[in-house]
């Protein structure tokens, strides 16, 4: 409103222009309600806007808390001060003490207790084996009050966990020469990582100056040995069957399955436990081995696995592959087929190794009565005859002439054909050595018509065996 345009009027009621109005109460009245409004609009904005920025400002931290759990602690552990410890009034340097927390911390019984079933289960599934102490493994165990077995690695008691559930508890002897600790980290670093329904669950560990143990999924029916060669126990053959073809899956996994390649060195019916079912588990990887995919083979230091079930490779200055769990795989499958040791000096002369008479009848037409001799029945005789074909597969001399345990799941199973396979025992005579260093036993050894190869990585049984000292360098 401009002052020299107002006009006012004096008392006579005579208009005097050019003269100077002031504004009225209505003016005044006018104004004041706009800036109320002004006022309280403005009031009411910074109050939303105070709301929004306290909403964000939870939605942020609380994301980064989100991201600081999934993503672990962004602070090395090693620089990490503890909260618990504090300086030393009046000294006149404060000790700043750093806690190294162990990557498994050891758990307490209330947390195992307040845990549900779903929940542990859930925790092992993901593949976090628990750090024990010794304590509790002494309360899982009731002060070792059940003994399982033993052996030149350790003791086995029967243990459980406050939940109920029933595990197996490995105390590995110590060894003044480090093996025990070697042992510890083969187990660890393989079984700990995988996880397979045909291989032994790792629930967790114990590693301590006074103890180093291994605590297992407990396995009700104990290993296939007890089934195989004690006449106490008995088992149908059907179910025999089952374990052949789960033990065969279980080690294909870690062949071929796993990020990295695991080798057992040790595949022999010790090492393969039974759960309530009879479903099979491959267990004791106290001799397995990492290794990457593009290695063509591994270099060993001293000798691996069992006699009688070793590869000839293990035994001898050869380059050593996976394959050579194929061959104790192939041993195995004789002594189901036999339900006996695959060497046994009470038999006669031609019976006595159990994996060369087999062959011998085989070669004679003369299957079907030895599987007889077996005290195998006709209804079972055809598997029986085809895990008997696939044992003399595996069992191959050269580790490039035996099958991928994937190929063996298949003609376990009847969904590929087997053709009949070279004499896998030929290197017992004079002349195999010399012939195949000459390059002369391609023919002879292995058919050229055969109706399988290994796949692609490996080297066909169709085409010529190589030079013992070329093994599995493609």
């Amino acid at each position: 409103m401009s002052l020299q345009n107002v006009h006012w009027t004096d008392n006579d009621g005579f208009s005097n222009p050019g003269s100077t109005s002031f504004p009225s109460d209505s003016d005044f009245k006018s104004v004041s309600d706009n800036f109320d409004s002004t006022f309280r609009w403005a009031a009411t904005a910074s109050i939303i806007s105070a709301v929004i920025g306290a909403v964000a400002l939870v939605a942020i931290v609380y994301a980064i808390i989100d991201c600081l759990k999934k993503a672990g602690n962004a602070i090395p552990t090693y620089a990490r001060i503890s909260n618990n410890e504090s300086a030393t009034p009046g000294s006149d340097i404060e000790a700043v003490k750093v806690t190294i927390e162990p990557d498994f911390p050891v758990i307490s019984n209330s947390q195992i207790e307040g845990a549900t079933m779903e929940r542990f289960i859930r925790d092992m599934a993901n593949e976090k084996p628990i750090r024990f102490s010794p304590q509790q493994l002494e309360g899982f165990t009731k002060k070792y009050s059940v003994l399982l077995g033993s052996g030149g690695y350790g003791i086995v008691y029967k243990g459980e966990f406050p939940n109920g559930e029933q595990v197996a508890v490995k105390i590995l002897n110590n060894d003044p020469n480090k093996r025990v600790n070697q042992q510890f980290m083969a187990e660890v670093s393989t079984i700990g990582r995988t996880y397979h329904i045909n291989l032994v669950r790792l629930y967790g560990f114990c590693f301590d100056p006074n103890m180093i143990a291994l605590v297992y999924e407990y396995m009700e029916n104990g290993s296939l040995d007890n089934f195989l060669f004690k006449e106490r126990e008995t088992i149908k053959w059907e179910e025999l069957h089952k374990i052949a073809v789960g033990t065969a899956k279980g080690i294909a996994y870690l062949h071929e399955e796993c990020e990295k390649r695991i080798i057992h060195y040790d595949i022999k019916p010790e090492n393969v436990l039974l759960d309530a079912n009879f479903s099979p588990k491959v267990a004791d990887f106290g001799l397995a081995k990492l290794c990457n995919r593009e290695s063509s083979h591994v270099a060993m230091t001293g000798c691996r696995g069992t006699p009688g079930y070793a590869a000839p490779e293990l035994w001898k200055p050869y380059p050593v592959t996976h394959k050579c769990d194929v061959y104790s795989f192939g041993m195995l499958l004789f002594e189901i087929v036999g339900r006996r040791r695959n060497h046994d000096a009470e038999f006669s002369e031609t019976q006595e190794w159990l994996p060369r008479w087999i062959w011998e009848s085989f070669d004679k037409g003369q299957l079907s009565e030895m599987m007889e001799l077996c005290g195998i029945e006709e209804i079972n005789r055809e598997k029986a005859e085809r895990m008997s074909m696939v044992a003399m597969w595996c069992v191959q001399y050269l580790p490039e002439a035996r099958p991928l345990m994937t190929t063996v799941v298949k003609m376990l199973e009847g969904g590929q054909d087997i053709s009949a396979a070279p004499n896998p025992f030929q290197y017992l005579e004079s002349d195999f050595f010399s012939a195949v260093s000459n390059g002369t036993s391609g023919t002879s050894t292995v058919p050229s018509s055969s109706s399988w190869t290994t796949q692609t990585s490996e080297t066909s049984l169709s085409v010529p065996m190589r030079s013992i000292f070329e093994i599995e360098r493609s």
